[in-house]
């Protein structure tokens, strides 16, 4: 009875992974139509706040240090911290106005697009929850648990960026193409029974190592796909600043889209925070090898690409904070450190022999 149940809910947990394709599809429609209505709208901020910055008519930003007199004593107050691009007209660069580009048809059909997208991540997220009933262990035995739950903290991160306040609809036309790929991709290719772990992985640790992974990959994904639109935008600005004409369908789009910099500073703080928890992931997950294996550090294929990805995000971090790297050079650095990741995930668990293969595909 109970091997029927279990059964059962594997069953449920398939069904509400196709249902949440079908509303990620419709979601994806839904941001897509948002795009085009936006198209309308005449936004052409660009330019002119770069020649107003070019003729010194941009906004002042006051004194960078204060003195202020108290009595007979002198105070000097702290100086205000303020990131600047590596071009500092860019700074005066106003961030668009997001995908609908204050259209009311495109910003009703944007919101009608989280909405969907929301309906879907819940869907989603009750499949990942019965599969992991299921086989009662967490739902990342295998690299189809692993592909459904990372793509549901894709999705979570995104909607928590928006119900923080934070303007990022912008990202949600490629962030679900990306996740209905994944998605297809995981039931199509890589699907595999549910089973229960072989006893030498049954550990405390599968429940903090296996998570955090999923985890930091989801917000480098997110951190990678910020950089790849601040190459894009940044493009674009440098050959309006060099007094070009970009085509109206790229001008279209990329003035909707944040300014360089703000996407820079964005892809940054997400990077960021992340890398200390990516650092722990590989410390525990070095104690979960010497619990199962008998060895802290055995330079399996995936331990070696876990540790690549670190140097890469680490080299990306250093780059910035001594060398003073920002832009494109910064966001290189992080699209290569996701496509570690990336490797690490698809290439190592299909082309190499490794222990980390368990789950099979």
């Amino acid at each position: 009875m109970i091997l029927a149940a279990n059964e059962g809910l594997a069953d449920f947990s398939d069904m509400l992974i196709y249902a949440s394709m079908a509303v990620y599809a419709l979601a994806f429609l839904a941001y897509t139509t948002e795009w085009i209505f936006g198209s309308r709208s005449k936004v052409a901020r660009t330019a002119a706040a770069l020649s107003a910055a070019a003729e010194g008519t941009s906004p002042a930003r006051g004194p960078v240090v204060t003195v202020r007199k108290n009595g007979t004593t002198s105070v000097l107050e702290r100086p205000e911290v303020v990131t600047r691009s590596s071009v500092p007209a860019r700074d005066a660069v106003p961030d668009g106005p997001g995908a609908a580009g204050e259209d009311e048809q495109g910003d009703l059909y944007g919101r009608i697009a989280v909405s969907l997208t929301t309906l879907a991540f819940l869907l989603h997220f009750g499949g990942v929850l019965c599969r992991a009933l299921s086989v009662s262990r967490g739902p990342w035995g295998n690299m189809y648990e692993f592909s459904t739950a990372f793509s549901a903290v894709v999705v979570g991160a995104f909607l928590a960026f928006l119900l923080a306040g934070r303007n990022v609809r912008w990202l949600g036309l490629p962030l679900v193409t990306t996740v209905l790929l994944d998605l297809g991709l995981a039931v199509t290719v890589l699907y595999t029974e549910s089973t229960r772990l072989e006893p030498a992985l049954d550990s405390i640790w599968m429940w903090i190592h296996v998570p955090l992974a999923i985890i930091c990959g989801g917000l480098f994904y997110l951190g990678a796909v910020t950089s790849a639109l601040f190459l894009l935008r940044d493009r674009y600005e440098t050959k309006l600043a060099a007094g070009g004409r970009p085509r109206a369908a790229m001008a279209s789009v990329m003035e909707r889209l944040p300014s360089s910099v703000t996407l820079d500073k964005f892809a940054y703080r997400i990077n960021a925070a992340v890398f200390p928890v990516w650092t722990f992931t590989i410390i525990a997950g070095a104690i979960w090898a010497e619990y199962a294996w008998g060895r802290y550090w055995g330079w399996d294929p995936k331990e070696v690409w876990a540790f690549i990805t670190w140097v890469a995000y680490a080299c990306y971090l250093h780059a910035r904070a001594t060398v003073g790297w920002k832009g494109r050079k910064a966001a290189y650095l992080g699209i290569a450190g996701f496509v570690c990741f990336i490797i690490n995930y698809y290439g190592v668990n299909i082309f190499f022999d490794s222990l980390h293969s368990y789950g099979g595909v």
